[in-house]
Parts: structure tokens; sequence; C-alpha cells
């Protein structure tokens, strides 16, 4: 089974900062770390990898430092890593970032499973995973709780969560899922695996290696662009109000009414 997972370097949420003046996140300084939900779609592929045999393939689109998730992955169990990195990417949305990604797919040759996590971290769209379906011509499924390969092996079953409960869905490969981090527990890298993933080479693919047209890639590809942004900010204000019960009442009902919600 040829297995592709799609990853996403990210700021850890924890350290994270924010920019006032220049409305954008800090990233000097800031640990980066393998977007959590996608350690999920590693360890869903590892699974199918040790049950039916094949290949998982990572691939991850970012600056050179996004090596390091790749080497992450391969301690974990990845049998290759890809890194999608020039500088034409930069400032791309989910848009760009489906076409890059797919553009990418289509190189490595057929795949039987795409797997991404449900949503990443620091966007929080939930679109890659179904724009990259789109893109490819797969069927897809989304918000993936579990999931098992039937006994023709060219068929999955798998358990959708919804706001009702779940569905039970089977749909033919080659598919892509979603999933969610109810699915499995991600396993620990072994020192056999950090110690190959050290030695892993990781090709890195540009615009020009995927055959991108470089209208469609980047911020020029991009049909959304960032214009501002800002951390909310919020004042607290607390009024005492005095005289009798019915007194206070009345005030109370005034104030309501004046910020319209009475």
């Amino acid at each position: 089974m040829n297995i592709v997972v799609c990853i996403k370097q990210v700021p850890n949420a924890k350290t994270v900062r924010y920019d006032t003046e220049k409305g954008t996140l800090v990233r000097e300084g800031v640990e980066a770390i393998i977007n959590p939900f996608d350690f999920h779609a590693l360890e869903a592929g590892l699974h199918l990898k040790d049950a039916y045999g094949g290949e998982v393939t990572v691939l991850s689109m970012g600056p050179p430092q996004a090596e390091n998730a790749l080497r992450e992955s391969l301690s974990l169990g990845a049998d290759k890593g890809v890194l999608l990195s020039d500088r034409a990417f930069a400032g791309a949305d989910t848009l760009a970032t489906t076409y890059t990604l797919a553009k990418a797919i289509e190189k490595l040759g057929p795949v039987d499973l795409v797997l991404c996590g449900k949503q990443a971290i620091d966007g929080d769209t939930a679109q890659v995973g179904p724009g990259l379906a789109a893109r490819l011509g797969l069927p897809y499924v989304t918000c993936v709780n579990a999931l098992s390969v039937m006994d023709d092996e060219k068929t999955i079953q798998v358990r959708r969560i919804n706001e009702d409960g779940y569905d039970i869905l089977e749909l033919e490969m080659p598919a892509l899922l979603t999933v969610l981090a109810s699915i499995n527990t991600p396993r620990l890298p072994s020192l056999k695996g950090k110690m190959m993933a050290r030695k892993t080479e990781i090709p890195i693919w540009d615009a020009e290696g995927i055959g991108a047209k470089p209208s469609m890639v980047g911020l020029t590809g991009s049909a959304t662009r960032v214009v501002s942004t800002w951390v909310p900010t919020f004042e607290a204000r607390r009024e005492m109000f005095g005289g009798s019960a019915e007194e206070q009442v009345d005030a109370l009902v005034s104030r309501l009414k004046a910020a319209g919600i009475l």
C-alpha cells in the first residue's frame, strides 16, 4: 500500500508571541513543531503499513527548517520524506497550497491513500484536506476517527464523527482522509529510528521540480490575502447599584436597555 501523509510545521502554540505593532506572529525564537493533528495522520498511515505492508511517504511544504519535521516523521517509522521549499511558495493560501501539494503527489506516482490531519492549529481552516482531494480527483472523508481496510484491500471503511453522532462510510481507494486526534495514540520514536532519520537524504523540490505553474503557487496563486491581523482586547467594567432591591432592578433594566440587550 502506497500511503502519502501530508504534514505541516507550525509554531508551538504554548510559546507563540504576537507583534502588536506589525500585526504579525513573532516566529523568531519560537519553537516549531509538527502540527498535532498530523501526528495522528502519520500514526494511521504507519498502522496500515504494519498491517498490509507498503510504504509511507511524508510530504511537507515549508521553509528549509521544515526538514526537521520530516526527520522526526522518519524516526517514527515513515519510509521517505519530501520537502517542498521554494521562495515562490511563500504567502500561499489554502488554494495555492493544495495545488502545490497535488503537483508533488502526482510526481510521487500512484498512491492508494492520502492522509491529512483534520486541520492545522495555526490556520484552523480545515480546507487543505478537502481541497487537495478535489485537486487530485479523489473521493474523501473528513473528521475520521476509525478506519479499516476491507477484505478486498481495495475498499476502506471509515467512521466519520458529526454533530449528531457518527457515519460509517465505505470508499474505494485511492482516496483521501482527514483524521481526528481521537483516532489513535501516536507512537514514540525508537533509537534505531532516530539514527536512521539522521542519515536519510530528504529531497527538496522547488516549483520547477514539480512542474508547477508560477501563476498558481505562493501569493500569486492565492485567491485570498491576509491584510490585517490583531489580538482582541477585552475590558471588564463593573458597576454597583445601590438603593432598595426595586431600585437596583430598575437600574439594571435601564442599563440592559441602553446596551440593546433588552
